[in-house]
């Protein structure tokens, strides 16, 4: 079984641009309960199927496959739950890791969230410095509650 273990942080400043090349994303979810999420993912030119488990503190269940394109589409056209997720991730290599900053766009324009993926739950990192509050523990930022609760919707 695969596990993901990430922490997700806001950013304090802009000094991320130009460190990353970013990749246009258009995800939308099948099924986001609490118990699974089953996601359907454009990034460039690759389409994925992801399953996630429950969180178990910053660690779950995940299982990706590659499907093609056609269905991806289809799937986000037609079966995604509603809105789909648009944004574009920048790729950054900090020290030993490597971090990418979502820069959110349609309904959940102006959100900005920063991820790490660790190998285990404890594991050190030094954060860059334009990395800001974590925010792991708040499900208003897993992209899952953003289709229900789009960012522009939240009250400043």
């Amino acid at each position: 079984m695969a596990i993901e273990i990430e922490r997700k942080f806001l950013l304090k400043n802009d000094g991320w641009r130009g460190l990353g090349v970013g990749t246009v994303y258009r995800q939308g979810y099948l099924s986001s309960v609490k118990e699974r999420a089953v996601r359907v993912r454009v990034a460039g030119e690759k389409a994925t199927l992801t399953i996630k488990g429950v969180s178990k503190g910053i660690a779950r269940a995940e299982y990706e496959y590659e499907i093609p394109m056609a269905d991806a589409e289809a799937m986000l056209n037609n079966l995604c739950e509603k809105p789909i997720i648009e944004k574009t991730r920048y790729v950054i290599k900090h020290d030993d890791n490597i971090w990418e900053v979502d820069e959110f766009e349609g309904d959940n324009k102006g959100l900005f969230v920063a991820e790490v993926e660790l190998n285990e739950a404890e594991q050190t990192f030094t954060k860059p410095d334009w990395v800001g509050e974590d925010v792991s523990d708040d499900n208003r930022y897993f992209n899952a509650n953003l289709i229900k609760h789009p960012y522009s919707q939240w009250t400043k």
